[in-house]
């Protein structure tokens, strides 16, 4: 055996003991580094002649072939020693029973307002939906509550950095009362050509529920909640209508006729005569507590003619209420909060 052959054993030897990679570089430099054995036999054979140098030079080509081959089954060997670490560690047992994904469900609010617009669509009421970001004029000018009104002080309360042709910023509503106008503009419109040849324009009965904003956030509200408004409007519509409907709607939604309503004087700008809405439940946790639930009124004349229409021939009703508050009623939560903190394990209850 000659000295090329015994120096490949000794670097096949050292490459086997190194157990890593880092440590295998440190072998490797040893023996192909820029001052490695290979490469000084390399470098001395520039003192032979050139026949000698053909020979030569094969020899330690081949030497140095055979070391390269050895470094790379080294490094393959401990690469795959390291992959078989990582596949043991991350091995899946499957034998075990697969995880299923859980149905969904409603949102017990999503519930609420289904509800709300099956029973009041049982009574002939449209659903109506419109933006979310609104201007000033359908907030509150239209609704007869103008630039510093005194009842804004609660609701102007978000605005986004767009203004409209008036030169006032749009806000996220506070209320989803600017769709009643939205609606009746929509509704004459509609029943134009019915109107003018003659005919009577049907009569407006439309609830709007959605999405609304104010500064606010404790058990009982929360900066984004939800609400929903009712509008009847017709020739003959009065304050008794009013009482029929909703009294009709609470029972209704909380299945017992076992209830009792209290309209009590109030005041809001787009209502004359206003009244909060209040309930009492006869038996339950809840009994003999009066609990408000909406606020309503006959609709304002100045709000009719802004709605387009004559409030010496069309006369009606208006309500507000909100979803999230009945929500808590009809199962019992006493903290707003918790549906919209996203838990699981709350929301799975009501699936």
């Amino acid at each position: 055996m000659n000295e090329l052959d015994t120096l490949v054993d000794e670097a096949k030897v050292a490459f086997s003991k190194a157990g890593t990679p880092a440590d295998l570089e440190n072998v490797k430099a040893q023996y192909l580094g820029k001052s490695g054995r290979i490469t000084e036999l390399m470098k001395g054979m520039a003192q032979l002649s050139v026949e000698e140098k053909k020979t030569r030079g094969a020899a330690v080509n081949v030497a140095k072939q055979a070391v390269e081959a050895a470094l790379n089954a080294r490094r393959q060997a401990l690469a795959d020693a390291e992959l078989d670490i990582q596949l043991k560690a991350e091995a899946l047992d499957v034998t075990l029973p697969g995880r299923r994904r859980q149905a969904g469900g409603l949102h017990p609010v999503s519930r609420t307002m289904e509800r709300i617009e099956q029973i009041f669509g049982s009574m002939g009421f449209d659903v109506a939906d419109g933006p979310e970001i609104e201007s000033d004029w359908y907030s509150f000018t239209s609704l007869n509550n103008p630039p510093n009104h005194p009842a804004r002080s609660m609701q102007d309360t978000f605005y986004v950095d767009m203004k409209g042709d008036d030169g006032i910023p749009y806000n996220l509503r506070p209320h989803t009362s600017p769709m009643q106008v939205r609606y009746a503009h929509q509704h004459i419109k509609k029943h134009a050509d019915l109107v003018k040849a003659g005919g009577t324009m049907p009569e407006i009965r439309v609830i709007a529920p959605g999405r609304t904003y104010r500064v606010d956030s404790d058990a009982t509200h929360s900066p984004m909640f939800h609400q929903c408004e009712g509008l009847w409007l017709g020739e003959n519509v009065s304050f008794k209508d009013l009482k029929v409907v909703f009294t009709d709607f609470c029972r209704t939604f909380f299945e017992s006729d076992d209830l009792v309503l209290r309209f009590r004087p109030s005041f809001f700008p787009f209502t004359e005569p206003s009244a909060e809405i209040d309930i009492q439940f006869q038996s339950g946790p809840l009994a003999g507590r009066w609990l408000e639930v909406a606020g309503s009124g006959q609709v304002h004349p100045q709000v009719v003619r802004n709605m387009g229409l004559d409030p010496e021939r069309h006369i009606g009703f208006a309500f507000g209420m909100g979803p999230d508050r009945l929500t808590m009623l009809r199962y019992g939560v006493n903290d707003l909060r918790l549906f919209f903190d996203g838990d699981i394990r709350f929301l799975r209850q009501f699936q």
